[in-house]
């Protein structure tokens, strides 16, 4: 007696030891959350690999005199002409510019051809590498540069898009976490039906949210890991939306069994013994797919693996620690008005994935070919994906700076007001300022800055900036400068140098993340056919996905090209995250299958069980990457687009209708070469009636028959 009063007095101990533990850690990894945002970079040269020639130029530009210069443009344009007021106005506000802030270089005024536009390039070294100097720079001279009477006045330029682009991503975070709990708050009302309820995911969500963030932090202090706007806004819809998937599966199942079992406690038991093995697999998963990322050179890339690693991980030992601990402690009643009563029955209601699967299976071969057919010819919608968006269409909403980039690119056809950047060493600046000005597709050369054992000079080319005609040039100076040690540098190599990162981390990173997904199912599944299968179904939905995005991007929504990485992440992301799925699917076939279940019957069991839950899961992650179509980053959007469109391909007909049908088809074969590929034998009894996979005889512990309600698997 006195043993079972102390057993129980520690099971009600255990919640409370766990919450307790939670809110000691949320005290000390607070203000390391608050962190967060301030350490994310989002320099297009902060995205680059070391080896790359531009990440080379802004290095040695740190290290001249005055150190990292902001480059400024301001432009003055009157339709029709300026007048002599207006350049008079011009002159004045440059020379007000000039006393307020210490500039470098020369101030010129260059008209253009029509003599409606008149620009004057600034540059100052005084804030340095300060984030926040920089902006308060490009924000003063703002202030000061102002337009009246159809004199319009616009500051652009390097420096003034960074300003721009900063002020985006700072508010991204909070905008994005806002969005994020807004959408699955109202996903988790309807799903669950409880005033109460959906409370409890969501809270525990916040809290793996800011734990990942501290983490984030922390992986950037101590290995100096690259954050970026993007993958901060990435980690913070994985955190929610991979975190709400496992609560929906936990809760789920923690229901059934609260109709076995007297006491929550025991209850919540069963449940993370019967669910959770698919949780750890399916953050396995994504866990392993995200560190592939690690192989990537570009720092972003590589970057964001770790960071959405934590970010998984973190709502994993959330949901399976503190929110069974935070449901134990309120106990039935939190799922008011429908409370799972102990040794009720749950109400038997027509499942609508029985109803799928049945029509299914009726005509499979047909109904495979006919998902395959139209998986490829959405996928041809990839041809009309244009190429790389620059900088100037980057943007949903047109900051300044890019208005004024576009006006320079109007107004000064013949020459680009952006320059080249080429770091010379000094004993060979004369030698490279010749051969760059005898160079194809040069305009204009003239010598900057010097220390450090180089020299820096600035190329004008005769193309607009990111054409065609500029990249051309931007080639042809690499190639002639090469013997001489120059760099090329600048806004616009480092797109090209971008372009060329992600082409080759394509390469390397895609057959890593199948290998690796493919390792983790052959392992789960013990067969080499099914993780084919799903291997197969997934990559199919990116490429189906991808070609959607291609008929809406452009047609639909206007935008002038796709992300350079936009390929890469999405594949990672959906070939990682669609697996999961279909992991659940497959993994309750096989028990099906091991209970001697035939191949029809153990498939149409598996997605009646598992259909309800993980459609809502399917429902609830596509929502949370939708919110990214919200941000006011064309990148962003058109990732959060293409991931959202590929999970709902995948929950509602890959899984359900593709793999379903297939797995009929391939019917015992889709098990090989394991036992369960061959005839079947009669499964071995054990003691407690449980019943035993006949492969593993003799060693396999036994596995409770799952109940027939919906869950995930066990």
């Amino acid at each position: 007696m006195g043993d079972t009063r102390t057993r129980t007095g520690r099971r009600r101990a255990v919640p409370w030891v766990v919450v307790g533990l939670w809110l000691a850690a949320l005290v000390l990894l607070g203000p390391l959350a608050g962190k967060f945002s301030g350490i994310q970079q989002n320099r297009a040269v902060d995205y680059l690999p070391d080896s790359a020639d531009s990440t080379q130029v802004a290095r040695i530009q740190d290290r001249l005199p005055g150190g990292e210069s902001t480059d400024l443009v301001l432009v003055y344009h009157r339709d029709g002409g300026l007048t002599d007021a207006d350049r008079s106005t011009a002159a004045d506000q440059v020379a007000e510019v000039s006393g307020a802030f210490y500039l470098t270089g020369e101030t010129r005024g260059v008209p253009s051809e029509d003599g409606s536009t008149l620009m004057y390039p600034v540059s100052s070294t005084q804030p340095g590498q300060d984030e926040e100097a920089r902006d308060a720079f490009v924000d003063g001279v703002r202030d000061i540069a102002e337009g009246d009477g159809g004199l319009s006045v616009e500051v652009g330029g390097p420096g003034a898009l960074n300003t721009d682009m900063n002020k985006v991503f700072g508010t991204l975070d909070a905008t994005l976490l806002l969005a994020t709990l807004g959408v699955v708050t109202v996903l988790l009302i309807l799903i669950y039906r409880s005033p109460f309820l959906w409370l409890v995911p969501l809270a525990v969500a916040g809290v793996a949210a800011a734990t990942a963030m501290a983490a984030g932090y922390g992986l950037h202090e101590l290995f100096d890991v690259t954050v970026t706007g993007q993958s901060g806004g990435v980690m913070t819809v994985l955190v929610l939306g991979a975190g709400t998937d496992y609560a929906l599966l936990l809760i789920a199942r923690y229901r059934e069994e609260l109709r076995r079992h007297e006491r929550p406690y025991d209850a919540m038991r069963t449940a993370l013994r019967g669910c959770g093995p698919a949780i750890l697999a399916s953050s396995g998963t994504v866990a392993a797919g995200l560190l592939c990322l690690l192989a990537a050179d570009l720092n972003s890339s590589s970057g964001m693996g770790p960071v959405g690693t934590v970010g998984v991980l973190a709502a994993l030992v959330a949901m399976t620690t503190l929110l069974p601990a935070v449901l134990v402690l309120l106990g039935r009643r939190v799922f008011w008005p429908l409370i799972p009563a102990f040794g009720s029955e749950p109400k038997t209601r027509r499942s609508l994935f029985a109803a799928m699967g049945t029509s299914a299976t009726r005509r499979p071969a047909m109904v495979l070919v006919g998902g395959g057919v139209l998986l490829g010819a959405l996928a041809l919608g990839t041809l009309n994906l244009s190429g790389s968006i620059k900088q100037e269409d980057s943007f949903t909403e047109r900051p300044e700076s890019i208005t004024a980039m576009r006006t320079l690119a109007r107004e000064y056809p013949e020459r680009s007001s952006r320059p080249v950047t080429v770091i010379a060493p000094a004993d060979r600046a004369q030698a490279v300022l010749d051969r760059a000005r005898t160079t194809d597709g040069v305009a204009d050369v003239a010598p900057g800055r010097s220390g450090s054992g180089w020299t820096e000079i600035a190329v004008f080319t005769t193309a607009a900036p990111e054409t065609a005609g500029e990249t051309r040039a931007i080639e042809a100076l690499r190639a002639g400068l090469d013997p001489t040690g120059a760099y090329v540098g600048g806004p616009s190599a480092q797109r090209i140098d971008l372009a060329d990162s992600e082409s080759r981390d394509r390469k390397v990173v895609v057959p890593l993340v199948l290998a690796a997904v493919f390792v983790i199912l052959v392992g789960l599944l013990r067969s080499l056919v099914a993780p084919l299968l799903l291997l197969a179904a997934v990559v199919a939905v990116w490429g189906a996905a991808l070609g959607i995005g291609g008929l809406v991007f452009e047609p639909v929504l206007g935008f002038g090209g796709t992300d350079p990485g936009l390929g890469l992440l999405s594949f990672v992301f959906l070939v990682a995250l669609g697996v999961d799925y279909g992991i659940f699917l497959m993994h309750r076939m096989r028990e099906e299958s091991v209970r001697g279940a035939e191949p029809e019957t153990a498939a149409l069991t598996a997605l009646r069980t598992t259909g309800g839950v993980i459609a809502s899961a399917g429902v609830v992650l596509a929502a949370t990457f939708a919110v990214l179509t919200t941000l006011p980053m064309v990148g962003l959007v058109e990732l959060g687009f293409v991931i959202a469109v590929g999970v709902l391909l995948d929950t509602f007909l890959v899984r359900t209708y593709l793999v379903t049908t297939a797995s009929v088809l391939l019917r015992r074969r889709v098990w090989w070469p394991g036992r369960l590929s061959r005839a079947p034998e009669p499964p071995a009894v054990a003691e407690d009636g449980a019943l035993r996979d006949p492969a593993e005889r003799g060693a396999a512990a036994p596995t409770r028959a799952a109940p027939s309600g919906t869950h995930a698997r066990s």
